[in-house]
């Protein structure tokens, strides 16, 4: 489109919006999944799994309701449609085995309450993480503490039924200390087993991806959609430097790019990925942290904007997410490292829009908002606490 004809579009545009009554402010809801025990090994002041509604002009968060789970539900993943909700329950003796546990839930869209549906076995204990296939019928758990993966397939009506698949990491583990750490870091947890940490398909839903910390390797797996099974890809893993420990990724919206952060090397590596064959390449490896920074840190999350020009990562200990621009190429360049105004942020999610960054700050029982300047990739603390107990991750209905 020209200038002139994207002059004249604006004005039509403009005119059509005083013409007729100014639209209604669409709601945003968001859910807080928290640590909710008071024992064990993630004690928390949560009490289960929270409904908030977020203003999208200002960003301010408002406490809905609340849905009791005193099972530690810290992670949440809502299927394609946003119809059912399903949160890992970190824990280690569901029904007396050494499992976690997955939990559903129907969600009426009109308001975001939810209603239980079933909760089923995680086929390993301490469920860090889970995921819905971009077919809906399926959801991943990785279990850190029993490092396995599973595959549990999603009945007609929401409901989980028992797995289909599971597999067991297995692999030599890496040392105690990271390669690519700052100096002065002691972040040596996880590295005594295997720990599977992360498990999503890619955005064709051919292949999925799980990491393990310990084993310092992403794995790609073929899917099978019919028969809801796992098979090794060839090749089955790339490695990060030893000791780094790979944690969450995130996928660029191209689909050819990813980004995996690494829990104690606090390292973003970029890899350049190939659809057709499950394949991934690495091409730079650049750290989470500020330039000069000595002492420990616990990398946590990564999400890629909305617009596909800025990536960050969140920092424990350092209490900071950090800002980076994506290159054409997919190259990372450091911009800043804004501080969350609050302890251990251990996720954090972009709301709908675009314009906000909602930080979860586990040890500060709290969330923080942040808006994102859409030219610079920078963020702006807005000033906002919304007071959640031990808040271990956030979603948006969308």
């Amino acid at each position: 489109m020209d200038a002139a004809a994207f002059a004249v579009s604006g004005s039509a545009l403009a005119q059509s919006r005083r013409s007729r009554p100014a639209a209604r402010r669409l709601t945003v809801l968001a859910y807080v999944g928290t640590y909710s025990t008071t024992g064990g090994d993630s004690p928390g002041n949560g009490r289960g799994i929270y409904l908030l509604e977020m203003n999208p002009t200002t960003g301010v968060l408002t406490q809905r309701e609340v849905f009791e789970n005193h099972s530690n539900p810290s992670w949440l993943a809502l299927n394609p449609s946003g119809t059912y909700l399903y949160a890992g329950d970190e824990t280690t003796n569901f029904e007396g085995a050494h499992s976690g546990a997955v939990t559903a839930y129907s969600v009426d869209r009109s308001n975001g309450r939810l209603r239980l549906l079933n909760t089923v076995s995680s086929q390993g204990a301490g469920p860090a993480h889970l995921s819905v296939h971009p077919s809906g019928k399926y959801v991943f758990v990785a279990n850190y503490a029993g490092g396995t993966i599973a595959v549990l397939p999603v009945l007609s009506n929401g409901e989980l039924g028992a797995a289909t698949d599971v597999k067991h990491d297995k692999g030599k583990v890496g040392p105690t200390r990271a390669s690519s750490a700052p100096p002065g870091n002691f972040a040596i947890s996880g590295h005594e087993a295997p720990h599977a940490h992360m498990i999503m398909s890619d955005p064709s839903g051919r292949f999925v991806i799980s990491t393990d910390l310990a084993m310092d390797k992403i794995l790609i797996w073929k899917f099978d959609l019919q028969k809801g099974t796992l098979s090794p890809n060839s090749p089955a893993s790339v490695s990060v430097p030893p000791g780094d420990g790979p944690r969450h990724f995130a996928f660029h919206p191209n689909g050819h790019w990813m980004y995996s952060l690494q829990e104690e090397g606090s390292t973003v590596t970029f890899f350049g990925y190939d659809e057709a064959s499950g394949r991934l390449t690495a091409k730079q490896a650049v750290s989470s942290l500020p330039p000069g920074f000595a002492g420990t840190n616990f990398g946590s999350e990564i999400k890629v904007a909305v617009s596909g020009r800025f990536l960050y990562a969140a920092n424990r200990l350092h209490n900071s997410i950090a800002a980076f621009s994506i290159g054409a190429t997919g190259r990372l360049t450091f911009l800043d490292a804004e501080w969350t105004r609050g302890d251990y942020p251990r996720n954090f999610s972009i709301d709908p829009t675009g314009n906000f960054i909602v930080t979860c700050n586990q040890r500060s029982d709290a969330l923080t908002t942040f808006r994102i300047n859409p030219k610079t990739g920078r963020l702006i603390f807005t000033g906002q606490y919304t007071p959640v107990g031990a808040p271990a991750v956030v979603i948006f209905l969308t």
